[in-house]
């Protein structure tokens, strides 16, 4: 499997970004698609997560009712929509996938931890500053 992120971008507090994965395969090759990101200094958090089975999301308390995931199985491609940015948003984001079925993801329990995905893609840089 593997992942294209992109768009990424520099943005004002309060704006909007859509970030985009692009996945070599889709449906039988996995199971969920998760969105993590990594400022500096910190450890790389789960922000969401779309089940590939019945499209079922889940997001991270500081990304709820902000952040919104999609698909489009047509493209093979995931989708972050990101609105009302703020400062502490800024880091690079990543799209992983789980390949195996095991993820918290999956199994409707959540975006889980990064060691449930298997294939990762290389990163887009989200900066949020006036």
């Amino acid at each position: 499997v593997q992942l294209q992120a992109s768009g990424g971008g520099l943005v004002q507090p309060g704006g909007s970004l859509r970030l985009s994965c692009a996945a070599s395969t889709f449906r039988s090759d996995i199971y969920a698609i998760g969105w993590f990101r990594q400022a500096p200094g910190k450890e790389r958090e789960g922000v969401s997560c779309i089940t590939s089975n019945d499209g079922s999301t889940y997001y991270s308390d500081s990304v709820k009712g902000r952040f919104t995931v999609s698909r489009d199985i047509a493209k093979n491609t995931v989708y972050l929509q990101m609105n009302s940015l703020k400062p502490e948003d800024t880091a690079v984001y990543y799209c992983a996938s789980d390949s195996r079925g095991l993820s918290q993801c999956f199994i409707h329990r959540g975006v889980g931890p990064r060691d449930d995905y298997d294939y990762w893609g290389q990163g887009t840089q989200v900066t949020v500053s006036s």
